[in-house]
């Protein structure tokens, strides 16, 4: 069973903890509500337990194995994507876990895709809650 299986059966049993134990040190999470990802596994670590509490019924509904370019060299890499869906503050949210290995087998990146623009919106607004309410970022300036 490889590092994505074990990370899948992990979230499905709601043992984020567990799932997190995939992740290589030096993660990049690609975020669809944040520009500059998210770097290393205290970032990512705090980001899923957020994650953890603001999913609602969250489960996997398709799987899929290819290959992707990663750098303009035309080098290629496994890529396993994870359909997802899950319930947000009451909005439905279809979405895609993208993920590639690195060269010791453990999830190097992770990036998430979701539909439609409101439930990005949603995903957004109740994860930036979270974190704030997690003290992980700031809380947004009043205007």
């Amino acid at each position: 069973m490889d590092s994505v299986q074990r990370f899948r059966d992990a979230i499905e049993s709601g043992d984020f903890e567990r799932a997190l134990r995939e992740f290589a040190p030096d993660i990049t999470f690609h975020s669809p509500v944040k520009f500059t990802p998210f770097e290393g596994i205290e970032q990512v670590s705090a980001l899923f337990r957020v994650l953890a509490r603001t999913f609602e019924d969250f489960r996997y509904v398709g799987s899929y194995l290819g290959t992707d370019q990663l750098g303009l060299d035309g080098e290629q890499a496994e890529s396993h994507i994870l359909r997802f869906r899950t319930t947000v503050d009451g909005k439905l949210v279809d979405g895609i876990d993208l993920i590639q290995l690195d060269d010791q087998g453990r999830i190097g990146t992770f990036t998430v895709m979701i539909r439609p623009l409101s439930a990005v919106q949603t995903v957004g607004a109740a994860v930036m809650r979270g974190l704030v309410e997690d003290g992980v970022v700031p809380a947004p300036a009043s205007p």
